[in-house]
């Protein structure tokens, strides 16, 4: 058995991509059709994301509107984006549920800033739980005589510097993130 590192660099990817798709749901200067994402409406007995009941549309900056396709889900939609914490009331005009956005406040700009170190943690938690598997698996395929000690600290370190690119990665993509939702 070989150990390899490819593997565990892509699942540290995946913490990355999971982020960097729950930062696309977090609001900045204007609406972003993401923004629903989070949502699950009740449907048909199950809870289903709003993506699965309607088109969501971003026409104007601070505006959007669901599409739904279903007649009878419009209050469901109207219901599950008003429980929602994004802090919206929506409308509804016929099967068109519109979701105006109002201006962010200093106060709410800062809450969304701490949500994203928070999303920025739980990214690098996974990175370094996907770290730690790594390396069990490399001092377990040294004791195993898989593998030389010599090899098992170069592994060790390439793994560690998988890491820390990754980690840097998500650093950048938060710090972004910030900078642009305090942006006024």
């Amino acid at each position: 058995m070989t150990v390899r590192l490819e593997s565990f660099s892509q699942r540290m990817q995946i913490a990355i991509d999971a982020f960097t798709k729950e930062l696309s749901g977090l609001r900045a200067g204007r609406a972003s059709i993401n923004l629903l994402d989070p949502i699950k409406v009740d449907a048909y007995g199950s809870l289903m994301p709003i993506s699965q009941v309607g088109t969501v549309t971003a026409p104007e900056p601070r505006l959007l509107v669901v599409q739904v396709w279903d007649k009878e889900m419009v209050k469901a939609v109207e219901k599950a984006i008003r429980e929602s914490s994004l802090g919206v009331s929506p409308s509804s005009d016929g099967q068109l549920v519109r979701v105006a956005l109002p201006d962010l406040n200093e106060e709410r700009r800062q809450e969304l800033a701490k949500l994203v170190s928070k999303y920025a943690e739980e990214a690098k938690i996974h990175v370094r739980n996907v770290r730690r598997e790594g390396n069990d698996t490399i001092k377990k395929a040294e004791k195993d005589k898989e593998i030389s000690e010599d090899d098992e600290r170069r592994l060790t370190e390439e793994m560690q510097k998988i890491t820390d690119d990754h980690i840097k990665k998500i650093d950048t993509l938060a710090a972004t993130k910030q900078k642009d939702i305090m942006h006024v």
